[in-house]
């Protein structure tokens, strides 16, 4: 039957990660309200509880008690358990370059496929240690008490490469230089909402990342637009239902996750995108679907 509805998606699963472990650093308690509570951002926030930071829930808002940058509490033999997520794995590691005791890094069957030699060779640079499964999971990373800033030339256009090197660059002292790849910006525009120090200077191909580290931030609030990967299955689904309208709020429309509303739209959807804004440094929109008669 035809629907004519409203939705509103929980949050984005970069943004969510990327919060949680930049709240992680911060000096005090940083709020965020709709975070995605789906399986990867829930491993992220047990990884950090493994590391001595306190979170919880109050309905809509996630609480993340911070603790400062370099403030993990190291005790021994821990393992983090990444589970399926990529992006937990490979940008925390950017976050433990000073870690005093070993700890292991592991993940799900699918995750320990993946190459991790792109993220410790940088990060190795800085001046931590690992010891992988050739170059996959499971890692060991023993951090340095003496960590140096880097050049870094990210050529994959990989934004979890981009940012496990911008968050080990934030916890250590001195200027970073990244050449990178064009790739999603989520982490440079959440470096910018929080006023930290990064200078970006963006060419054809690449960008230019500028990071001085070691400057202390304030705690945050943080409101995480919708998924839009979430948001495509009810997208689909409306267009293939006659008469039907789908309004969709607070999507996050970044311009390197709307690939899908521009393929739909050549084959004839409609789609279109309204109440345009910005909201914590991010471009959000409602998204506005109707199908056929």
């Amino acid at each position: 039957e035809p629907i004519n509805k409203i939705l509103e998606i929980e949050g984005d699963k970069s943004l969510s990660i990327r919060f949680a472990l930049l709240a992680s650093q911060s000096d005090k308690k940083s709020k965020a309200t709709n975070l995605l509570k789906s399986e990867d951002v829930l491993t992220t926030l047990n990884c950090l509880r493994k590391l001595g930071v306190k979170i919880k829930f109050k309905k809509k808002i996630c609480e993340i008690n911070g603790l400062g940058l370099n403030g993990y509490k190291y005790k021994k033999n821990i393992t983090l358990n990444a589970g399926n997520s990529g992006t937990l794995a490979r940008l925390i590691m950017g976050l433990l370059i000073h870690t005093k005791n070993e700890i292991k890094i592991i993940g799900d069957k699918s995750l320990s496929k993946r190459d991790f030699y792109r993220i410790t060779k940088p990060l190795n640079k800085f001046g931590a240690k690992f010891k992988t499964n050739s170059g996959k999971l499971p890692i060991t990373i023993k951090g340095t008490s003496f960590a140096k800033p880097i050049k870094y030339f990210e050529t994959r256009g990989s934004a979890q490469c981009k940012s496990s090197v911008m968050l080990a660059a934030l916890n250590t002292n001195g200027q970073t230089l990244i050449k990178a790849k064009k790739s999603r910006n989520h982490s440079e525009l959440l470096f910018k909402y929080l006023k930290l120090p990064i200078k970006i200077i963006k060419k054809n191909k690449y960008d230019i990342i500028e990071i001085l580290g070691e400057k202390q931030f304030k705690s945050f609030n943080y409101f995480v637009p919708g998924d839009i990967s979430s948001s495509a299955f009810f997208i689909v689904l409306t267009l293939l239902l006659k008469n039907s309208k789908l309004t969709i709020k607070n999507v996050n429309i970044n311009p390197t996750r709307t690939r899908i509303i521009k393929i739909i739209n050549k084959m004839g959807g409609k789609i279109k995108f309204k109440k345009k804004k910005k909201i914590c440094g991010e471009i959000v929109a409602d998204i506005f679907v109707q199908s056929q008669k």
